[in-house]
């Protein structure tokens, strides 16, 4: 995109939302300047227990990221923009797909954004001129307090299993 991207609608913040939608900018921006599969990982971890966002839910949450920060009305801020939108949504308890890929015909670009009820939020092309490579979709799982507190790294809570023998001979915990 040669222009720059403008919200929707016209969106009034409240102070509490502004510097709500600030620090979600800010993670965004830390994020976006991470590896594919951290950014990946860390918004797998987030999107957890929400339930899937509405079109208007989604749209309201890109147009108020548009609105407080002027960076991500930028013609290459797609990346900040959708995952400031994905992590002001997680706020209210919802999560858009996010998705990120390249044109399918020729020159090459990249882009990343937002889909909600299977539509792409407030872009100016459509779903089908783009191949996906990275979705994260709403889980809908919510986190059950064994994985979130006591895990071992391999999986299982600690106290299940078996110990084994190592060949130095110590025991370690296999499950």
């Amino acid at each position: 995109m040669s222009i720059p991207v403008l919200p929707a609608d016209a969106v009034t913040v409240s102070l509490r939302q502004r510097l709500v939608t600030r620090a979600a900018v800010g993670a965004a921006r830390l994020l976006a300047r991470r590896q594919p599969r951290h950014i990946r990982a860390v918004l797998i971890r987030v999107r957890r227990g929400a339930r899937p966002a509405t079109v208007a839910e989604a749209g309201l949450a890109r147009d108020t990221v548009l609105t407080v920060s002027p960076r991500c009305c930028g013609a290459r801020a797609c990346l900040v923009r959708s995952i400031a939108t994905v992590l002001l949504c997680r706020t209210r308890s919802v999560w858009p797909t996010w998705c990120v890929g390249v044109l399918k015909a020729p020159p090459f670009a990249a882009h990343a954004w937002v889909e909600a009820e299977g539509r792409m939020v407030d872009e100016a092309t459509e779903a089908g001129y783009y191949t996906r490579l990275i979705t994260i979709e709403a889980s809908g799982e919510l986190p059950s307090p064994g994985k979130e507190y006591g895990q071992r790294r391999g999986g299982g809570n600690y106290g299940e299993g078996k110990l084994r023998g190592s060949r130095r001979g110590g025991a370690r915990f296999v499950r």
